[in-house]
């Protein structure tokens, strides 16, 4: 009896255990790129603290002038965004249907046109077509943005393997339970990574919202370069940039937490 249980207690030992989940997300990538954004504002906070402003600066920082350039940039960023995905998506879905491939080379050629445009350019044309104000500002930003989530789209779509939807349709699955259930979760790392870049994209070009009167940043910056005012200046690009780095930060967090646990490497 004493050598059964010593079998069974080795055969046990030497059981494989079943593999623990490592954490997606780790707590450097949760905490280094925070913590140094943190630093470089209150690096910023603290030189404007006792900075010598002339009364041209003041004016231009006063009354709430920096929040509510931030407050909307960060409207523009998120507006466009929303439309980008609403607009690119869909129409990326659409043209990998076999009814609407025809259509592809002709959507990409507009989207290349969009983002070849220069994006000054793109605006001063919407401004006299639309006149000034936001909604100029908002078309530009979109036209510039769409190329990258639609070509990821088709090209995450067009990448799935053909016997895995194959091996969907032959169990009884419809076009859109195929669709649904199969390619946009394989597609969405590809996704996933346009919508990154076109967040970022957003940022950026947000800042030319000012020569449209859309408001933003760029509002700072150019106060800063026309009055020549460096502390503006300096104070406009510091935010810019901190905002594109913190909107790609919460980009690639959403990006790996959406990403489909079956295409991790290891799993």
């Amino acid at each position: 009896m004493v050598p059964e249980a010593e079998d069974e207690e080795r055969h046990e030992r030497q059981a494989p255990r079943p593999a623990s989940r490592r954490p997606r997300i780790g707590w450097r990538k949760l905490t280094f790129l925070p913590a140094l954004l943190v630093a470089v504002l209150l690096a910023t906070w603290l030189w404007f603290a006792q900075a010598d402003l002339d009364p041209v600066s003041e004016n231009a920082l006063s009354n709430g002038q920096v929040s509510k350039a931030l407050w909307q940039h960060v409207q523009l960023t998120v507006i466009s965004t929303f439309f980008v995905l609403v607009i690119a998506i869909p129409l990326g879905i659409l043209l990998t249907r076999r009814a609407f491939r025809k259509a592809t080379p002709v959507a990409m050629a507009l989207a290349n046109m969009g983002q070849a445009t220069p994006a000054i350019g793109l605006l001063a044309l919407l401004v006299i077509w639309l006149g000034i104000g936001r909604r100029a500002a908002l078309i530009g930003i979109i036209a510039y943005a769409v190329l990258p989530v639609l070509s990821n789209t088709i090209a995450g779509l067009k990448a799935n393997d053909p016997t895995l939807l194959e091996a969907a349709r032959g169990i009884g699955m419809s076009p859109l339970g195929v669709l649904a259930r199969v390619e946009l979760p394989l597609a969405v790392p590809l996704i996933l990574a346009g919508v990154r870049t076109a967040l970022v994209l957003n940022v950026g070009t947000a800042t030319l919202a000012t020569f449209g009167g859309g408001g933003g940043l760029g509002v700072l910056i150019t106060a800063g370069i026309t009055n020549q005012r460096m502390p503006v200046l300096v104070l406009g690009s510091i935010l810019t940039v901190a905002l594109a780095l913190l909107v790609d930060w919460l980009a690639s967090l959403a990006e790996l937490l959406l990403r489909p646990r079956g295409l991790e490497v290891g799993t």
